[in-house]
């Protein structure tokens, strides 16, 4: 009566292990089978055509990368010309309240053109500019200069901008005096400086010498007391002169002296030569 369980066991197993053979043949794992789908997205697809999607996925975000930085790019772009025409106007608009207006102006060493271009609408006339290089970002009078004699008759006009200009002139007393034969009577220069005051002014200024001394030659920055001696010993009195903030270019953040002058009546005669 004990026995019997154990002997129906043992019976019955042949029976159910058959059952559960062909279910685990190694058949079913034979290497002649097609390469297994592989599942992306939902679908099946085979090798080839993943491999395709692969690359065409690849192609589609160097391309997207490419476009937000050639975005980027254009709109630093637009930022760093914005800030530039933003500070030739500031500058003009502190020009034009000290020159009188329908004055005609000839901007030395004027760059993009920015200042003359906004002086002309501040002013009412037409700014010319002179400078080396063959043409100027702004729509402006553009004359081309060759670093000694300005392209202009003598007594032609009511006021000449240096701004930022007489530190790369590598004859000051040459540009000065062609300013005094240009200027009509009581006519009147003006001058932007950097000033090398303190050891960060001068570190400033050793960068800005670094970086334009072979396009322009070595520059030449002077404290307040040199420029008053150059100046009175060149002809020319001191008519305004004000101490100007770092901030007013954090790309260049020197302290910076603007100057108004005027030629000495003893020294209005053209120099010789011209």
């Amino acid at each position: 009566m004990i026995r019997a369980p154990r002997l129906l066991v043992l019976e019955t197993m042949p029976q159910i292990i058959p059952r559960v053979q062909p279910e685990s043949s190694p058949e079913q794992f034979s290497s002649a089978q097609p390469p297994r789908a592989l599942r992306l997205g939902g679908e099946f697809h085979d090798e080839e055509t993943f491999n395709a999607e692969t690359q065409s996925t690849l192609r589609w975000r160097r391309t997207l990368l490419g476009t937000v930085a050639n975005g980027i790019k254009r709109r630093l772009k637009r930022e760093r010309r914005r800030r530039k025409v933003g500070r030739a106007y500031d500058m003009a608009l502190e020009i034009a309240r000290v020159i009188p207006h329908g004055a005609e102006v000839l901007d030395v060493g004027c760059g993009n053109g920015f200042i003359a271009h906004h002086l002309s609408a501040l002013v009412g006339t037409s700014a010319i500019g002179i400078d080396l290089s063959d043409s100027a970002e702004a729509a402006i009078n553009y004359r081309q200069y060759d670093g000694a004699r300005f392209p202009a008759p003598d007594n032609s006009f009511d006021a000449v901008l240096l701004c930022y200009v007489l530190h790369h002139a590598q004859d000051v007393s040459v540009v000065l005096n062609e300013v005094r034969r240009v200027l009509r009577d009581d006519g009147l220069a003006v001058i932007y400086e950097d000033i090398p005051d303190t050891c960060w002014d001068k570190g400033i200024c050793w960068i800005h010498n670094r970086q334009w001394r072979g396009r322009t030659g070595p520059c030449t920055f002077r404290n307040e007391c040199d420029w008053r001696a150059l100046f009175n010993s060149l002809g020319f009195e001191i008519m305004r002169e004000r101490r100007l903030a770092r901030v007013r270019n954090f790309t260049h953040p020197v302290r910076r002296r603007f100057y108004v002058l005027k030629p000495s009546p003893i020294h209005r005669a053209s120099p010789k030569g011209y």
